[in-house]
């Protein structure tokens, strides 16, 4: 009896950590979306749309379903330019759902020698490879909430992409069932507050932070945003879900007191902490993996204003 409880229980450990995201994985996805071919991703480039294809791509191979029409690219216009930004859902028990996002698109390149290209792997392909190793992920598993995977385009010209899609009409059925969206920005380096360890914008808003840390697994730790003067919770894509009244909030490690690879040519894979950014990928998506439509309805309160 005792013989067979330990083959059980290596069994269920080897098939738990088979379940993990490699670290591997993470380097590819951030390898692809930073690499020089992919010229800093700028909005209206070619390079820009292979970013979103090869997005896309990651999704047809978790099995997403569309988020609506026949396609994983939602196509916007913005000053005569034409983008995709990219979106598939994963059907639950329940019609509520949990959303995911990051930006891909980055600033392109410089017309100075040597390194002149924008690789932009923390921002925010570091964003986009949390995206999709959630999605890889929850691949084969069964949920109570449906889960939205979105990557949006142009967030660097003005929260553009995200904009576009938060007001597209076609895709209200989905975003009027959003309960909460994770917005994952710039998280390839260490905060400072240490490895396993994050922070919120907009944390005085709502109860979203003590909700995920009261479900946080392996030590992973949500602090509140040490830069609100900065006002980061208005200034990244959560903000055009906000205006819906939808919980949004971003979650990152940059420490802005040391990021001096910020739009920079050096935000390359070289800056990529691998180790820790798998570590938290991995620790929110068992997190996540516990949230239910019953123990898990965050909150606005009357702190944040919506009229902005």
């Amino acid at each position: 009896m005792k013989k067979l409880s330990l083959i059980l229980f290596i069994t269920q450990s080897i098939f738990s950590f088979a379940q993990e995201i490699p670290q591997e994985r993470v380097v590819q996805i951030i390898s692809t979306l930073a690499s020089d071919e992919m010229k800093g991703r700028k909005f209206g480039t070619p390079e820009n749309d292979k970013a979103a294809e090869y997005i896309a791509s990651e999704f047809k191979k978790n099995n997403l379903d569309y988020c609506f029409g026949n396609s994983y690219l939602v196509p916007f216009e913005y000053k005569e330019q034409k983008g995709f930004n990219v979106c598939g859902i994963k059907k639950g028990n329940s019609e509520k759902s949990l959303a995911f996002s990051g930006h891909f698109d980055h600033i392109g390149t410089n017309n100075k020698s040597g390194d002149n290209v924008y690789n932009g792997a923390d921002d925010d392909a570091s964003g986009i490879s949390a995206v999709i190793g959630l999605a890889d992920y929850f691949k084969d598993k069964k949920t109570d909430y449906s889960m939205v995977f979105m990557a949006f385009n142009a967030e660097e010209i003005g929260l553009i992409g995200s904009k576009a899609l938060s007001e597209n009409k076609d895709l209200d059925p989905v975003f009027n069932n959003i309960s909460a969206l994770f917005n994952f920005e710039m998280l390839a380096t260490e905060s400072q507050f240490g490895k396993n360890a994050v922070f919120m914008t907009g944390d005085e808003f709502s109860d979203f932070d003590e909700l995920i840390n009261t479900n946080a697994v392996n030590g992973l730790k949500v602090y509140p945003d040490p830069y609100q003067g900065q006002q980061l919770f208005y200034r990244s894509d959560n903000v055009n879900f906000v205006k819906r009244k939808i919980i949004a909030h971003s979650i990152s490690t940059v420490d802005m007191n040391k990021a001096t690879h910020y739009h920079a040519v050096n935000d390359d894979i070289k800056i990529v902490d691998a180790e820790n950014l798998t570590n938290i990928i991995n620790n929110f998506a068992k997190t996540i993996e516990k949230l239910n439509t019953k123990n898990f309805h965050p909150n606005y309160n009357s702190k944040v204003n919506f009229d902005f």
